[in-house]
């Protein structure tokens, strides 16, 4: 790529690192006007004229990767009788420490509140951040109203729907929904984004575990079997086929799933697996702890040897995107209820921990390469929602969104260093290797080390264009060489 013949004056300059981006990596500088990426360019190349008061960032033995985009994030959500305790600030706080610089949040109705009504609520507070966000609204129920309201939120930029085979009383969708609804995404570019358990497995799990044993939290994963969620897969697969209708999978835990969303994918289905960052390191043997609770999250942790097998489709591209999942409750809310996974808050939080946990478990520590860890993180869940190449991604002409990363460092993941709005990580006391020590959002220096030096909110909601539901990116594939200007 090359800059422009008559380049706009340069206001911030990236010296001396490694760009890496989904299908490319070289040491190259890079150029940044009024928000966005102006130029890479080869090292050393001088800025252009007047651009003598740019600000440079040194970046020599470092990486330069586009700010994560977490397609996975609850903020201040409400289920059943618990709020998580986050805002729009304090979520996006978290992720800009943690190397995150888009969020995708969802708009999950109240019950009487209609999809519309949530979504448009949810998308107001976008300003509150010290990032971007998009969104995903959600559907329960159909009615008369509900074909109108998802074609509108189509054409606001909201083209992905949320929906649950879970949760029976509350979020729980019907298979009829299920369908109506992908029909009408189909039709306006969008896409639904499914939670797949299936209640019915679950409910008989729940009902024998309270008859053997209890309910509590060190039973979490016997009250939701893997092949509780293999089943559901399974139906939504067949429903999105018959509709040929594009498909998203949220936090898959199991390998099966995953190879049953690829299989479909073989078959010239758009479907696409998400997982997420617990899922792919921490096992249930966290459940056997003297805090169970601190780890009782939808689907549960899966034993060890499922975690491995599910972290090893990060290696075959059968994995789409890495997300958290992120549910900010605190220890006072989990262990309210510890006694009974049926009415204690399931989530994790998890926004801030994302990338540095994959980064060392996955690069670092099994050799992931590091294109491919910004194509689960950053460029995919960008496709996905429809906001890319302006976010996840080097190119000229996007948000200049920039995560650098120090490969090398070590440091140790504790609640009072982080940012999230709780007083525990579910990776309390794990040592860590990589660390985003600068990250710049629009072009703003908003992180630097571990210091935030630019609190100012100004978060944007990003409405989405038409979904790229082009196949992932192959890790097996070479990356090309990049040519500079």
């Amino acid at each position: 790529m090359t800059a422009p013949a008559s380049a706009p004056t340069v206001e911030l300059a990236v010296r001396g690192g490694t760009l890496v981006d989904a299908d490319w990596q070289d040491r190259a500088d890079l150029f940044v006007s009024r928000g966005r990426i102006q130029a890479v360019v080869a090292p050393g190349t001088p800025l252009p004229a007047g651009s003598g008061q740019a600000t440079e960032i040194d970046a020599t033995g470092r990486l330069v990767l586009p700010g994560g985009v977490d397609p996975h994030c609850h903020v201040g959500f409400t289920s059943g009788d618990f709020t998580s305790l986050d805002d729009y600030r304090a979520c996006t706080t978290a992720a800009v420490f943690g190397g995150t610089t888009t969020i995708v949040d969802f708009a999950i109705p109240r019950p009487g509140q209609a999809p519309i009504e949530a979504a448009y609520a949810q998308r107001a507070k976008a300003a509150e951040g010290l990032c971007d966000s998009a969104l995903h609204a959600c559907v329960v129920s159909w009615d008369g109203t509900t074909h109108g309201q998802l074609t509108e939120l189509a054409a606001e930029g909201v083209v992905t729907v949320k929906m649950f085979t879970t949760y029976r009383g509350e979020n729980m969708a019907d298979e009829d929904t299920i369908l109506r609804t992908m029909t009408t995404l189909r039709d306006v570019g969008g896409m639904v984004v499914v939670h797949c358990e299936a209640n019915h497995l679950i409910e008989d799990a729940q009902r024998r575990c309270a008859a053997h044993g209890g309910v509590g939290a060190d039973r979490m994963s016997f009250t939701r079997p893997e092949l509780a969620e293999t089943a559901s897969v399974a139906e939504i697969l067949a429903i999105a086929e018959s509709a040929r209708a594009p498909v998203y999978f949220v936090h898959q835990s199991t390998a099966s799933s995953v190879e049953l969303v690829a299989a479909a994918r073989r078959r010239g289905l758009p479907a696409f697996s998400e997982t997420v960052a617990h899922h792919l390191v921490l096992d249930e043997g966290r459940y056997d702890g003297p805090q169970p609770e601190r780890f009782v999250c939808c689907p549960p942790l899966r034993p060890a040897a499922a975690v491995r097998e599910l972290g090893r489709h990060l290696f075959t591209g059968e994995i789409t995107t890495i997300g958290s999942d992120h549910c900010c409750y605190d220890l006072a809310q989990k262990r309210s209820n510890r006694h009974d996974v049926r009415t204690m808050p399931n989530g994790l939080p998890g926004v801030e921990t994302r990338l540095p946990v994959i980064f060392s478990e996955y690069v670092v520590g099994r050799g992931l390469p590091v294109t491919r860890f910004v194509a689960l993180t950053s460029a995919n869940p960008a496709r996905t929602n429809g906001i890319h190449p302006r976010k996840g991604s080097l190119r000229p002409g996007a948000d200049a969104d920039l995560a650098i990363w120090d490969p090398t460092l070590r440091w140790t993941l504790t609640a009072p260093d982080l940012h999230m709005a709780t007083d525990y990580t579910p990776y309390e006391g794990r040592t860590v290797t990589g660390k985003p020590t600068t990250v710049v959002v629009g072009g703003r220096v908003v992180v630097d080390a571990d210091r935030l030096v630019d609190p100012t909110p100004r978060g944007r909601h990003l409405p989405a264009t038409r979904l790229d539901l082009t196949p992932t990116l192959d890790p097996r594939l070479p990356n090309p060489t990049r040519q500079y200007a």
